[in-house]
């Protein structure tokens, strides 16, 4: 219980100065954990509590994912998911397997490694997009539809992983089940939901943690994936208030992710067999290989690399997602290679989306500078 005190107190610290310095907490956070534990001064050691709020963290996060899925506006919008997202799959999720497998990870860790690889935060690409203004440029929406096709990929690799020695035919049923009740209560319950969310005491607050809670439970009981539940009843959810379920559900979400990504640093042994060749490489490809995709999307939907080097400036940062694979899935080599890249892509990113206007200002005058001018050809 002393270390939870202690860690929550240092990211109280760590989040004001972050906030100040319009910069992203995740890699702070992640740096503090490793600072208190294993790999630093040992002040802190995971415990039965920090795990529980650890749990928590991650399970409310991917309740808030489903929230933020639509089902409707991504079915009117498809085209433009569609392309923006084959491409980003296709470069990050082969660039980021065959970098992890030709450094010698098994095909399990490259794969786990590739993932989130290529999942990119979509709370920092969000955040650097509000807080840099630029909601109103043309590749906002592109980022945005990228950062959707990225959490309709982890969904099935979540389904996928999960399914392990099971039956696939009887698994896969049994989570179509579970989604067809959830859809129904949201369905045919979405007076009764809206009823409690319009409530000003505490009901919608402990409805909101209860429901969740439940279903991880019950996912649990039928042995599949409650990350993969919560997330589907976030989806369900968005159908009845989307915006109050996110209102109720955000004080857990931000208190408990935090202690998540603390004790995912205390967790991590620098000892532990980590190559730091190998996490270099990978630091420096997760960088190269989002400046690819982004280029090539902007190219193909906005004619312009320029809308490219945008679209990569505010792509570059790997956060929650990639973590929370490390946590689910990754061995103790894995999860540091992991938490490597996020704070590195994590760190180059706030930069990179901060000063991308000026980054494309001054590309397009060397660019200007760089061609001759009409009149100097005809005087030659």
């Amino acid at each position: 219980m002393e270390g939870l005190v202690i860690a929550l107190f240092l990211c109280l610290f760590l989040a004001l100065i972050t906030k100040y310095l319009s910069v992203p907490a995740i890699p702070f956070y992640i740096l503090a954990g490793v600072l208190l534990g294993k790999a630093g001064l040992g002040l802190v050691q995971a415990d039965e509590i920090s795990q529980f709020f650890s749990e928590m963290g991650l399970i409310f996060l991917l309740f808030f994912m489903g929230l933020g899925l639509k089902p409707e506006r991504i079915a009117a919008n498809r085209a433009a998911v569609l392309t923006s997202g084959i491409i980003d799959l296709n470069v990050n999720m082969i660039i980021g397997f065959f970098a992890a497998y030709l450094l010698g990870f098994t095909l399990t860790e490259s794969l786990i490694i590739a993932s989130a690889f290529y999942i990119s935060s979509t709370a920092m690409a969000i955040t650097s997009l509000v807080e840099n203004r630029k909601l109103m440029l043309r590749e906002s929406e592109t980022i945005i539809w990228l950062m959707v096709f990225e959490d309709l990929v982890l969904i099935i690799f979540l389904a996928i992983i999960s399914a392990g020695d099971q039956n696939l035919v009887f698994f896969f049923f049994k989570i179509l089940c579970v989604l067809g009740i959830l859809y129904a209560l949201a369905l045919y319950g979405k007076e009764f939901l809206i009823s409690i969310l319009d409530r000003d005491d505490e009901l919608p607050i402990i409805f909101t943690f209860a429901a969740v809670l439940t279903t991880a439970s019950f996912a649990l009981v039928l042995q599949i994936p409650e990350t993969m539940m919560v997330i589907a009843l976030g989806v369900a959810f968005a159908t009845t208030d989307p915006d109050a379920f996110e209102q109720h559900a955000r004080p857990f979400k931000d208190v408990f992710l935090v202690v998540f990504f603390v004790f995912f640093g205390v967790t991590i042994d620098l000892s532990g067999g980590a190559n730091l060749f190998s996490i270099s490489v990978i630091c420096i490809l997760a960088v190269i290989s989002k400046l690819i995709s982004g280029l090539i999307t902007g190219i193909v939907i906005h004619d312009s690399a320029m809308s490219g080097l945008e679209i990569w400036a505010n792509t570059i940062g790997r956060g929650e997602f990639s973590i929370a694979l490390a946590v689910l899935y990754g061995s103790p080599v894995v999860g540091t290679t992991i938490a490597a890249m996020v704070i590195v892509t994590s760190i180059i990113g706030s930069f990179a989306a901060k000063y991308s206007t000026l980054m494309r200002r001054g590309i397009t005058s060397i660019g200007r500078r760089k061609t001759p001018s009409h009149r100097g050809h005809l005087g030659r």
